[in-house]
C-alpha cells in the first residue's frame, strides 16, 4: 500500500518569536520561516502548540499566516492551527485561516472538556465542513486529556477534507491498525518516535526538532523512502540527544532557547509559559552539541 503525503514529508510546527515586551517579532517570524524552508521543509505549521496559539489573538494568527506565506512563496505549504476546545470558535478560526491564505488546517482534539467520541467526531466534522481547506487531525491525548479512538479516526478519514492525522499518541500498535484499516496519511507528531512510526506506514513528520535539525530529518526521510533503513536508523540514533533535550521541559520553551543559541530569532515566551532557566539552557546546550547541532552562542 502506497500512501500519499498530502503536505510533503517534512513539516515543523513553528514557534512564534516574541520580543521582550511580548509583542510578536514579525521580522523573526519571516526569518524562521525562511530558515525552515532552507533546511528542507515541505510545509510549515503556524499557530500550533509550539507556536503558543492559546496566547495569540485571532488577529495575530491571521497576520502570522500572511507573513509566513510571504516569506516562503511557493517553496512550502502553510498549515494553520485552527482548533481549540470550543467548536464554534474553532470554525471561525478555520474560516479566518482560509481567508488569510493558508493551504491547510491542523485541528487538535478538544481539550479540557473531555467530550465523548461522538462529540469529538462532531467537532472535527464541523470544522472540516466549514471551509474548502484540507484538514489534519491532531491526536495528542497527553495534552488534551482525550484520545481520538481508532474507530473514530477511521470514520473521520472518510470525510473528503480530512486528509491526514498528526499522531502524538505514543501508541505505535494503535497507529499501525489505524493505517491498515483506513490508509489515512499519518505524520509523526513525536520526534523520538519518528522512525518507529515510519516503520508502520507513516508518511512523514510534523516536527518540533525540525527547527534545529531539519536537514538531518530530511535526510532520514529520504533515506527511509529509498529503502536505506540502516542510514535512517543511524540518523535517528545520532539525534536522540536532541529529541530528549528539546522536551526536558515544554517544547516551545526549549526550542526558543535552542534557536537563540543558534543565532536565530527564538525570542521570549508568553505566560503561562516561562523562559528557560540558566540550568536548563546549560543542559540543553550539552544535548544539542551531543546531537551535532552547531551553536553560535
Amino acid at each position: 500500500m502506497t500512501i500519499p503525503a498530502p503536505f510533503g514529508r517534512l513539516a515543523t510546527a513553528m514557534v512564534t518569536p516574541f520580543k521582550k515586551d511580548l509583542s510578536i517579532d514579525w521580522e523573526g517570524v519571516s526569518t524562521l520561516a525562511a530558515h525552515l524552508v532552507s533546511t528542507g521543509h515541505d510545509a510549515i505549521v503556524v499557530s500550533g502548540t509550539t507556536g503558543e496559539a492559546p496566547t495569540t489573538s485571532d488577529e495575530e494568527k491571521d497576520r502570522i499566516i500572511k507573513v509566513v506565506l510571504e516569506a516562503v512563496g511557493n517553496k512550502a505549504k502553510v498549515i494553520a492551527g485552527a482548533g481549540n476546545n470550543e467548536t464554534s470558535h474553532s470554525v471561525e478560526q478555520a474560516l479566518r485561516a482560509q481567508r488569510a491564505g493558508a493551504h491547510g488546517l491542523l485541528v487538535v482534539t478538544p481539550y479540557y472538556n473531555k467530550p465523548p467520541q461522538a462529540g469529538i467526531e462532531a467537532h472535527f466534522r464541523a470544522i472540516a465542513d466549514a471551509t474548502d481547506l484540507p484538514v489534519i487531525m491532531y491526536d495528542i491525548p497527553g495534552r488534551t486529556g482525550m484520545q481520538i479512538e481508532s474507530d473514530t479516526i477511521v470514520r473521520l478519514s472518510e470525510h473528503p477534507r480530512i486528509v491526514a492525522l498528526k499522531d502524538a499518541k505514543g501508541d505505535v500498535a494503535a497507529t499501525s491498525w489505524v493505517i491498515k484499516r483506513s490508509g489515512i496519511p499519518v505524520y509523526s507528531g513525536d520526534d523520538i518516535l519518528n522512525l518507529p512510526l515510519l516503520s508502520v506506514g507513516a508518511v512523514g513528520f510534523i516536527s518540533v526538532c525540525g527547527h534545529t535539525v531539519g536537514r538531518e530529518l530530511r535526510e532520514m526521510l529520504d533515506a527511509w523512502f529509498v529503502g536505506n533503513a540502516p542510514r535512517a536508523l543511524e540518523i535517528h540514533q545520532k539525534l536522540l540527544p536532541v529529541f530528549t533535550g528539546t522536551f526536558r521541559t515544554q517544547g516551545a520553551i526549549m526550542t526558543k532557547a535552542a534557536l537563540t543559541m543558534m543565532g536565530l530569532p527564538g525570542g521570549y515566551t508568553r505566560l503561562p509559559l516561562v523562559d528557560a532557566t540558566p540550568a536548563q539552557i546549560t543542559q540543553l546546550r550539552e544535548d544539542l552539541l551531543a546531537g551535532g547541532v552547531k551553536l553560535t552562542a
